[in-house]
Parts: structure tokens; C-alpha cells; sequence
């Protein structure tokens, strides 16, 4: 699931990339509202993380969330901002903002919050992604879910099946994989793919993964 933060503060936007990324969120950065404005008109971002105060002007976040709303954006919207007075909340929220987090924050309450308006939006075009073996990929509410059977997937197996459910038909390489699941971290042997893959196939259904002879892994083919 890709979101895009929007932070002038190099510093925060690492931590915020860094955090986001262990939960298996890809996080593409703005430094500025017209970075930012390009980028979302580009790419389809579930989830936008806007501060207020950009390199614009101090209500160049509020800007920018009007314009996009007025574009026919209808991506969720994140004010993060040093600015807790009651005023600058509301302004946030008629600015098109949907939720609004006040600097210094707890990590945790900015996973649940985000969490919370992945549900409501769906967090993608399509919030349910059916899977072979009957299964289905819950992308809002983060689950693999076959009926009335939920799997208990671990951050970075939800990412895996995650990245390849919104790929189908392509095969990624054991070091694209790793590339991808944990962001140029030292130390990581490919065979640790093999495992996660394994343990996906156990605790879902063979189907679910194809091996690519030669390749990698792929999303599996559905039964005609």
C-alpha cells in the first residue's frame, strides 16, 4: 500500500518512512506542496500525510489540501502539525483533511489513526483482493481472511502477500523481494524468502504463492 508523506523536516520524514515502512506501508516523500501536488495527481496514494507548515507558507498544508479536493481527489488526509490549538484543527478538517494529529505524537496512535481511515476509504480502488484457494486480502483492515477463517500474519508475511497480490502475473526475485520488505537492511540472506513463503503456503494454502523456476515468486493462479 503506498502513501505519500508530505514534511519539510528531512529528519521527521525519515522517521516517518522508516516507521510506516516496518508496517509494510511504501512511503514516497514531498518536501514541499507543489512536489507533493505533482505526486498525487501521478500516483495513486491511499493515504496522504500533510503538514501544515511548508516551505509555501505556514498554511501551505490547508492550500494544498483545498486544491485537492477541489481536483477530485478523494484520498484520505493526514494533518500532522505542531499546531494544537483548536482553530488550526478545524481549519485542517475544512481544508479537506479527515483526521488531525498534533506533533509530538505516539507512533503508536498514528498506526491506529492511519488504520482507522484505511477502513473507512477502503485503502485502495479495491479493498477486498481475492486470492486463489479462496482467500481474500483485506487491504484496509490489513487481514487474510477465507471465510470465517482469518490467518495470523506477521508485519512483514502481510506485506509479502500484499506486494504480490497487488502485482499479479508478475514474479519478483528473491533480492527484489528483500528490497522491497526490508528497505536495504543489512544482513538479510535470500533463504529467508523461502521461509516466509512457506510459512504463508502453511498457514493459507499452497495455491496462494506460484514458484517461478528460475525467477522468484508470484501471486498463484486462480482455478478457472
Amino acid at each position: 500500500m503506498r502513501l505519500l508523506i508530505v514534511e519539510d523536516d528531512p529528519h521527521i520524514a525519515e522517521l516517518l518512512r522508516e516507521g510506516l515502512g516496518e508496517d509494510g506501508y511504501e512511503c514516497d516523500h514531498a518536501a514541499s506542496a507543489s512536489e507533493a501536488e505533482a505526486l498525487a495527481h501521478l500516483f495513486p496514494y491511499a493515504l496522504l500525510l500533510l503538514d501544515v507548515t511548508l516551505p509555501e507558507g505556514p498554511d501551505a498544508g490547508y492550500r494544498l489540501g483545498e486544491r485537492l479536493r477541489s481536483a477530485g481527489l478523494r484520498l484520505p488526509i493526514l494533518y500532522l502539525s505542531a499546531r494544537a490549538a483548536v482553530e488550526d484543527r478545524v481549519s485542517g478538517l475544512e481544508a479537506g483533511g479527515d483526521d488531525y494529529l498534533v506533533k509530538p505524537f505516539a507512533f503508536r496512535e498514528l498506526r491506529a489513526r492511519l488504520r482507522a481511515l484505511l477502513r473507512r476509504s477502503g485503502g485502495s480502488a479495491h479493498n477486498s483482493v481475492p486470492l486463489p484457494g479462496g482467500w481474500h486480502l483485506d487491504l484496509g483492515g490489513r487481514e487474510l481472511h477465507c471465510g470465517g477463517r482469518r490467518a495470523e500474519l506477521t508485519r512483514r508475511e502481510f506485506a509479502l502477500i500484499e506486494l504480490l497480490a497487488l502485482h499479479p502475473g508478475r514474479a519478483f526475485s528473491r533480492p527484489e523481494l528483500i528490497e522491497r520488505l526490508w528497505r536495504g537492511e543489512a544482513g538479510v540472506e535470500l533463504k529467508v524468502i523461502d521461509v516466509y513463503v512457506s510459512t504463508l503456503r502453511r498457514k493459507t494454502s499452497e495455491a496462494l504463492i506460484d514458484t517461478v523456476r528460475g525467477t522468484g515468486y508470484r501471486l498463484g493462479r486462480a482455478e478457472p
